[in-house]
């Protein structure tokens, strides 16, 4: 009898420490660092922008203020989409097969892009409001997988930024919001803007597109008897905020944007998380990447400076007078 219990006791002290092997294994697993990345590193950047960005630029200036010499250290390679986000999947593919060490996604579209170019790389993603809801992350804290980065706010940002529309223009009657009908997300989110819309007084004109040409039509058709201004949605897709551009000069139309970039190329006001700080944010998630922190163990990141940004040569073009309550809070004027 008594040496069956010693024979018990045994086999359970063994399946005991079997256990608690197991369970270190996977907390190891969960916060061990990778070997540290040697130079120089090719940075795949991925963006459906135009061309180089605030971001692209702050990325760049804050691996060189943190240490890291640019083509020997490392090396950025940069794909442009050009408005076009259906093409964001073949160009993550590409940097993927040039060689990429690390992926950068601007917004996210790009970062869903990434993803499924690589569950190997490790991403970052400077922008984009949700990503746990769509599936590049498991939680804020601890994001797992491959993947971590910078949210920017934009869909809580587009109460405040029809405020700061309305301040700017108090007889503002009517905001046409142009929007890619095929992007489930903004659809989902369309209730945020007209809940904001209500709450001021406005109209929200809204204006469902699914191509660019329904795009460039609809802005272009945007009328001058009433009082009418346009609301950037915070994304580039279907070159929506180059035709508002477009608009803008030609119909003298006011414009609120998502961005500084079009307000310097002659938009009226942009209300945003800083691009170039967010940049500047993502820059020192990569250096921990680059001594070996996995990317999932490195929590998402949010915005730490936002700026709003007027330009008063539109404005004079439009005929306002920008109140002086709004032009001592701006963080940038454009003369």
């Amino acid at each position: 009898m008594r040496g069956r219990l010693v024979t018990v006791a045994f086999v359970l002290l063994v399946l005991v420490a079997f256990m608690l092997v197991l369970l270190a294994g996977r907390l190891l697993g969960d916060t061990a660092q990778a070997a540290p990345l040697r130079g120089p590193v090719l940075i795949g950047v991925l963006t459906d922008s135009w061309g180089p960005t605030p971001g692209v630029a702050a990325l760049r200036d804050g691996l060189q203020e943190i240490g890291y010499r640019e083509n020997e250290d490392f090396v950025l390679g940069v794909r442009f989409t050009q408005g076009d986000s259906a093409a964001l999947p073949a160009a993550a593919r590409e940097l993927v097969q040039l060689g990429a060490n690390i992926l950068v996604a601007a917004g996210d579209q790009a970062a869903k892009a990434a993803q499924e170019a690589s569950s190997r790389l490790p991403i970052i993603f400077i922008g984009g409001n949700d990503p746990v809801g769509l599936g590049l992350v498991k939680s804020l804290n601890r994001p797992g997988g491959n993947i971590t980065g910078i949210v920017d706010f934009d869909v809580e940002l587009g109460p405040k930024r029809l405020e700061i529309f309305r301040e700017i223009i108090p007889t503002l009657t009517r905001v046409v919001l142009p929007y890619d009908a095929t992007d489930t997300f903004i659809v989902s989110q369309l209730n945020v803007y007209r809940d904001a819309a209500r709450r001021l007084g406005v109209t929200l004109v809204e204006k469902p597109v699914r191509t660019p040409e329904e795009a460039r039509v609809a802005i272009a058709g945007v009328g001058r008897g009433t009082l009418e201004g346009i609301l950037s949605p915070a994304f580039l897709s279907l070159n929506i905020p180059g035709f508002m551009l477009e608009v803008a000069a030609s119909q003298r139309i006011p414009t609120m944007f998502h961005s500084s970039w079009y307000v310097q190329r002659g938009g009226l006001v942009s209300y945003a998380a800083s691009p170039y700080e967010r940049g500047k944010q993502a820059a020192r998630l990569l250096a921990k990447i680059l001594k070996g922190t996995k990317p999932g163990n490195l929590p998402v990141e949010q915005p730490t400076k936002f700026e709003l940004v007027l330009n008063l040569k539109s404005a004079k073009a439009l005929g306002l007078t920008i109140p002086q309550s709004v032009l001592l809070r701006a963080d940038e004027i454009i003369q």
